[in-house]
């Protein structure tokens, strides 16, 4: 299997139907995923993503462009997905949700060291009606 069809097995599996196994084989000891707000490790990652699966089951993730580079690769995603459950102190709304955001990964050999996410997690909190884009 191509590094691009394990990245697309990788994130489809666990972001969009709650599947860790194929993730967590991608990752290297030390996996480190940095964001505007941190970093975190695969325990606290692994929370995220079973928190996101608890308040929207029905979760759906596309992975809209991918492009790599040596120990490199850039990937656009897609999900989409109803608040079915809590989620961040929000009883569920039942309203639909869409998020895009983008990945920037390094991998040491075949393993998966480190990624850098960006999203705007006011995409999100629009969706819910929480907060309005202006």
């Amino acid at each position: 299997m191509s590094r691009r069809d394990t990245i697309l097995e990788a994130w489809n599996r666990a972001w969009g139907d709650g599947d860790l196994s194929a993730f967590e084989a991608l990752l290297a000891p030390g996996y480190v995923r940095r964001s505007k707000t941190g970093s975190e490790d695969y325990t606290s990652l692994r929370k995220t993503i079973e928190a996101t699966h608890a308040a929207f089951p029905d979760t759906t993730t596309e992975i809209l462009h991918i492009i790599e580079d040596g120990d490199t690769a850039a990937i656009h995603w897609q999900t989409k997905g109803t608040h079915q459950g809590q989620f961040m102190d929000v009883p569920a709304t039942g309203r639909n949700i869409t998020v895009t955001g983008a990945s920037f990964l390094r991998f040491d050999g075949d393993k998966l060291a480190e990624e850098w996410v960006v999203w705007d997690p006011r995409e999100l909190l629009s969706s819910l009606g929480i907060w309005h884009l202006g």
